[in-house]
Protein backbone atom coordinates (compact mmCIF):
# COMPACT_ATOMS: atom_id res chain seq x y z
CA UNK A 1 0.00 0.00 0.00
CA UNK A 2 1.27 3.53 -0.73
CA UNK A 3 2.41 5.78 2.08
CA UNK A 4 0.11 8.64 3.09
CA UNK A 5 1.57 9.54 6.48
CA UNK A 6 3.19 12.86 5.55
CA UNK A 7 3.89 15.13 2.60
CA UNK A 8 7.22 15.81 0.94
CA UNK A 9 7.83 18.13 -1.98
CA UNK A 10 10.21 16.86 -4.65
CA UNK A 11 8.76 18.95 -7.47
CA UNK A 12 11.31 19.85 -10.16
CA UNK A 13 13.78 17.24 -8.94
CA UNK A 14 15.08 14.12 -10.68
CA UNK A 15 15.49 10.90 -8.67
CA UNK A 16 17.47 7.93 -9.97
CA UNK A 17 16.41 4.67 -8.31
CA UNK A 18 18.27 1.42 -8.96
CA UNK A 19 16.75 -1.99 -8.41
CA UNK A 20 13.46 -0.34 -9.35
CA UNK A 21 11.67 -3.50 -10.42
CA UNK A 22 11.99 -5.14 -7.00
CA UNK A 23 9.83 -4.75 -3.92
CA UNK A 24 11.81 -2.01 -2.18
CA UNK A 25 12.88 -0.27 -5.38
CA UNK A 26 9.33 -0.07 -6.74
CA UNK A 27 8.11 1.25 -3.37
CA UNK A 28 10.76 3.97 -3.55
CA UNK A 29 9.64 4.81 -7.09
CA UNK A 30 6.06 5.21 -5.85
CA UNK A 31 7.14 7.38 -2.89
CA UNK A 32 9.28 9.79 -4.89
CA UNK A 33 6.75 9.96 -7.72
CA UNK A 34 3.97 10.74 -5.23
CA UNK A 35 6.14 13.56 -3.87
CA UNK A 36 6.43 15.12 -7.31
CA UNK A 37 9.83 13.92 -8.51
CA UNK A 38 10.64 12.84 -12.02
CA UNK A 39 11.77 9.26 -11.43
CA UNK A 40 14.38 7.43 -13.48
CA UNK A 41 13.80 3.77 -12.64
CA UNK A 42 16.82 1.57 -13.36
CA UNK A 43 16.95 -2.23 -13.45
CA UNK A 44 18.00 -5.20 -15.57
CA UNK A 45 14.43 -6.49 -15.16
CA UNK A 46 12.00 -4.72 -17.49
CA UNK A 47 8.62 -3.53 -16.14
CA UNK A 48 6.73 -6.08 -18.27
CA UNK A 49 8.67 -9.04 -16.84
CA UNK A 50 6.73 -11.53 -14.75
CA UNK A 51 8.79 -10.84 -11.62
CA UNK A 52 8.72 -7.04 -11.90
CA UNK A 53 6.73 -5.00 -9.38
CA UNK A 54 7.37 -1.68 -11.14
CA UNK A 55 4.37 0.17 -12.56
CA UNK A 56 5.61 3.12 -14.64
CA UNK A 57 3.50 6.15 -15.50
CA UNK A 58 4.12 9.43 -17.32
CA UNK A 59 6.54 10.60 -14.59
CA UNK A 60 8.46 7.32 -14.42
CA UNK A 61 11.11 6.71 -17.05
CA UNK A 62 12.55 3.20 -17.20
CA UNK A 63 16.21 2.67 -18.06
CA UNK A 64 17.60 -0.82 -18.53
CA UNK A 65 21.24 -1.07 -17.49
CA UNK A 66 23.79 -3.49 -16.10
CA UNK A 67 25.03 -1.61 -13.04
CA UNK A 68 28.00 -3.97 -12.64
CA UNK A 69 29.44 -2.70 -15.95
CA UNK A 70 31.13 0.71 -15.73
CA UNK A 71 30.61 1.59 -19.39
CA UNK A 72 26.92 0.79 -19.03
CA UNK A 73 26.66 2.95 -15.89
CA UNK A 74 28.49 5.87 -17.50
CA UNK A 75 26.18 5.68 -20.50
CA UNK A 76 23.13 5.44 -18.25
CA UNK A 77 24.03 8.60 -16.34
CA UNK A 78 24.75 10.45 -19.59
CA UNK A 79 21.34 9.44 -20.98
CA UNK A 80 19.53 10.52 -17.83
CA UNK A 81 21.22 13.92 -17.80
CA UNK A 82 20.59 14.35 -21.54
CA UNK A 83 16.91 13.47 -21.02
CA UNK A 84 16.21 15.41 -17.83
CA UNK A 85 19.03 17.93 -17.40
CA UNK A 86 20.00 17.08 -13.82
CA UNK A 87 20.17 14.50 -11.02
CA UNK A 88 19.05 15.46 -7.51
CA UNK A 89 18.71 12.11 -5.73
CA UNK A 90 20.35 8.72 -6.16
CA UNK A 91 18.87 5.72 -4.38
CA UNK A 92 21.12 2.65 -4.49
CA UNK A 93 18.57 -0.10 -3.94
CA UNK A 94 19.88 -2.78 -6.31
CA UNK A 95 21.03 -5.83 -4.39
CA UNK A 96 20.51 -9.49 -3.63
CA UNK A 97 20.93 -12.02 -0.82
CA UNK A 98 22.71 -15.35 -0.65
CA UNK A 99 23.54 -17.34 2.44
CA UNK A 100 23.72 -20.71 4.08
CA UNK A 101 27.39 -21.67 3.77
CA UNK A 102 30.41 -21.14 5.99
CA UNK A 103 33.35 -19.28 4.46
CA UNK A 104 35.34 -22.43 3.66
CA UNK A 105 32.32 -23.84 1.84
CA UNK A 106 31.38 -20.67 -0.05
CA UNK A 107 32.02 -20.74 -3.78
CA UNK A 108 34.05 -17.85 -5.16
CA UNK A 109 31.31 -17.25 -7.72
CA UNK A 110 28.80 -16.63 -4.92
CA UNK A 111 31.10 -14.17 -3.16
CA UNK A 112 31.80 -12.34 -6.41
CA UNK A 113 28.09 -12.19 -7.23
CA UNK A 114 27.29 -10.52 -3.91
CA UNK A 115 30.25 -8.18 -4.21
CA UNK A 116 29.15 -7.13 -7.69
CA UNK A 117 25.40 -6.82 -7.17
CA UNK A 118 25.42 -5.33 -3.66
CA UNK A 119 28.55 -3.15 -3.55
CA UNK A 120 29.94 -2.62 -7.03
CA UNK A 121 26.59 -1.35 -8.33
CA UNK A 122 26.36 1.26 -5.57
CA UNK A 123 29.98 2.30 -6.09
CA UNK A 124 29.63 2.74 -9.85
CA UNK A 125 26.26 4.49 -9.69
CA UNK A 126 27.57 6.87 -7.03
CA UNK A 127 30.85 7.47 -8.88
CA UNK A 128 29.16 8.55 -12.10
CA UNK A 129 26.23 10.40 -10.53
CA UNK A 130 28.36 12.40 -8.08
CA UNK A 131 29.53 15.14 -10.51
CA UNK A 132 25.87 15.89 -11.27
CA UNK A 133 24.79 15.62 -7.64
CA UNK A 134 27.54 18.07 -6.71
CA UNK A 135 26.01 20.57 -9.14
CA UNK A 136 22.55 20.24 -7.57
CA UNK A 137 23.78 19.74 -3.98
CA UNK A 138 21.83 16.52 -4.04
CA UNK A 139 21.68 13.37 -1.95
CA UNK A 140 22.44 9.66 -2.02
CA UNK A 141 20.66 7.00 0.00
CA UNK A 142 21.90 3.42 -0.19
CA UNK A 143 20.64 0.18 1.32
CA UNK A 144 22.86 -1.53 3.87
CA UNK A 145 21.55 -4.13 6.35
CA UNK A 146 21.21 -4.67 10.07
CA UNK A 147 23.30 -7.82 9.73
CA UNK A 148 26.23 -5.73 8.46
CA UNK A 149 26.87 -4.53 12.02
CA UNK A 150 28.48 -7.80 13.06
CA UNK A 151 29.75 -11.08 11.77
CA UNK A 152 27.41 -14.03 11.68
CA UNK A 153 27.15 -17.66 10.75
CA UNK A 154 26.37 -18.70 7.20
CA UNK A 155 25.93 -15.42 5.30
CA UNK A 156 29.31 -13.78 5.69
CA UNK A 157 29.71 -12.52 2.12
CA UNK A 158 26.33 -10.77 2.28
CA UNK A 159 27.21 -9.09 5.59
CA UNK A 160 30.61 -8.05 4.21
CA UNK A 161 29.13 -6.37 1.14
CA UNK A 162 26.47 -4.56 3.18
CA UNK A 163 29.15 -3.35 5.63
CA UNK A 164 30.91 -2.03 2.53
CA UNK A 165 27.80 0.02 1.75
CA UNK A 166 28.06 1.71 5.15
CA UNK A 167 31.73 2.54 4.60
CA UNK A 168 31.03 3.76 1.07
CA UNK A 169 28.31 6.01 2.51
CA UNK A 170 30.61 7.43 5.18
CA UNK A 171 33.36 8.00 2.61
CA UNK A 172 31.12 9.88 0.18
CA UNK A 173 29.75 11.97 3.05
CA UNK A 174 33.26 12.88 4.21
CA UNK A 175 34.43 13.73 0.71
CA UNK A 176 31.39 15.90 -0.06
CA UNK A 177 30.74 17.89 3.11
CA UNK A 178 28.58 20.89 2.28
CA UNK A 179 27.57 19.57 -1.15
CA UNK A 180 26.24 16.02 -1.50
CA UNK A 181 24.66 14.29 1.49
CA UNK A 182 25.08 10.52 1.69
CA UNK A 183 23.20 8.24 4.08
CA UNK A 184 22.09 4.62 4.18
CA UNK A 185 19.28 2.60 5.71
CA UNK A 186 19.65 -0.72 7.49
CA UNK A 187 16.67 -3.07 7.13
CA UNK A 188 16.33 -6.36 8.92
CA UNK A 189 13.68 -8.50 7.18
CA UNK A 190 11.59 -6.74 4.56
CA UNK A 191 8.09 -8.03 3.89
CA UNK A 192 8.48 -9.05 0.26
CA UNK A 193 6.92 -11.88 -1.77
CA UNK A 194 10.35 -13.54 -2.06
CA UNK A 195 11.01 -13.40 1.70
CA UNK A 196 7.56 -14.79 2.46
CA UNK A 197 8.25 -17.67 0.10
CA UNK A 198 11.71 -18.34 1.56
CA UNK A 199 10.57 -17.99 5.21
CA UNK A 200 6.98 -19.15 5.10
CA UNK A 201 6.92 -20.16 8.79
CA UNK A 202 8.32 -16.87 10.12
CA UNK A 203 6.37 -14.19 12.00
CA UNK A 204 5.52 -11.93 9.07
CA UNK A 205 3.74 -9.44 11.34
CA UNK A 206 7.11 -8.27 12.69
CA UNK A 207 8.55 -7.56 9.24
CA UNK A 208 8.85 -4.06 7.81
CA UNK A 209 6.91 -3.22 4.66
CA UNK A 210 8.80 -1.77 1.69
CA UNK A 211 6.79 1.47 1.67
CA UNK A 212 7.79 2.14 5.29
CA UNK A 213 11.47 1.98 4.36
CA UNK A 214 10.81 4.09 1.26
CA UNK A 215 9.37 6.77 3.58
CA UNK A 216 12.64 6.92 5.51
CA UNK A 217 14.67 7.07 2.30
CA UNK A 218 12.55 9.97 1.09
CA UNK A 219 13.01 11.86 4.35
CA UNK A 220 16.78 11.37 4.08
CA UNK A 221 16.65 13.06 0.68
CA UNK A 222 14.49 15.93 1.93
CA UNK A 223 15.29 19.28 3.52
CA UNK A 224 14.07 17.82 6.83
CA UNK A 225 17.46 16.08 7.13
CA UNK A 226 19.69 18.68 5.49
CA UNK A 227 22.10 18.47 8.47
CA UNK A 228 22.33 14.67 8.29
CA UNK A 229 25.07 12.97 6.27
CA UNK A 230 27.12 9.83 6.82
CA UNK A 231 24.36 8.18 8.86
CA UNK A 232 23.31 4.51 8.92
CA UNK A 233 19.66 4.60 9.89
CA UNK A 234 17.97 1.53 11.41
CA UNK A 235 14.69 0.55 9.75
CA UNK A 236 14.15 -2.65 11.71
CA UNK A 237 10.63 -2.10 12.99
CA UNK A 238 9.94 -5.07 15.25
CA UNK A 239 11.92 -7.53 13.16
Amino acid sequence: MPSTQFDLDFDDTVAVITGASGALGSAAVDRFRDAGATVCAVDVVAPDADDSLLEPDERTHFYEADLTDEDDVAGLVDRIVDDHGRIDHLLNVAGTWRGGDHVEETALEEFELLLSVNLKTAFLASKHALPHLQETEGSIVSVSARSSLEGGEGDGPYRITKAGIRLLTETIAAENRGTVRANCVMPSVIDTPMNREMMSDADHDSWVEPHEIADVMAVLCSDATRVTSGAAVPVYGEA
